[in-house]
């Protein structure tokens, strides 16, 4: 189950222990920070994945991500899925529905990057350009179009 995450929540101290204890060393302390201060705006969000009550994934809607490109949004970002229930097609639950709440909320498309190529196309993503993020690294621009 995909659920919403609103501030001051329990859940998004459920999420806050979830991210504080993932394996994702690069940006845990990051998005565990934005999620204390609650640093999203209008529509940005961050959904987490439940299995059993426990959380085991997230993602986030967000108007920037780690990139110089304030004229493209809104990005799906923060996708994350515990190792022990990978292959179980969760991220494509979670971008799914944040696509779906990013509809509704009167977007007709959405972004991902990604240092890689082969995951985001089977969720109807397509490669759009290379980008430069704010660390100097290359990463690849998916766009979906609903």
């Amino acid at each position: 189950m995909i659920r919403k995450v609103d501030k001051d929540t329990d859940l998004a101290q459920k999420l806050l222990l979830f991210v504080e204890s993932c394996s994702w060393i690069e940006v845990k302390e990051h998005i565990a920070k934005m999620i204390c201060a609650w640093e999203f705006e209008d529509w940005e969000t961050m959904f987490a994945a439940i299995i059993d009550g426990k959380i085991v994934g997230m993602a986030s809607t967000m108007k920037t991500d780690y990139y110089p490109l304030p004229d493209i949004y809104p990005w799906v970002s923060c996708i994350f899925v515990s190792e022990e229930y990978r292959g179980r097609k969760i991220s494509g639950e979670l971008i799914a529905y944040a696509n779906r709440y990013l509809k509704d909320n009167g977007f007709d498309r959405s972004y991902i990057p990604a240092g890689f190529f082969g995951l985001y196309e089977h969720y109807g993503y397509t490669y759009l350009k290379d980008i430069v993020n704010y660390g100097g690294g290359t990463d690849h621009l998916f766009v979906k179009r609903f």
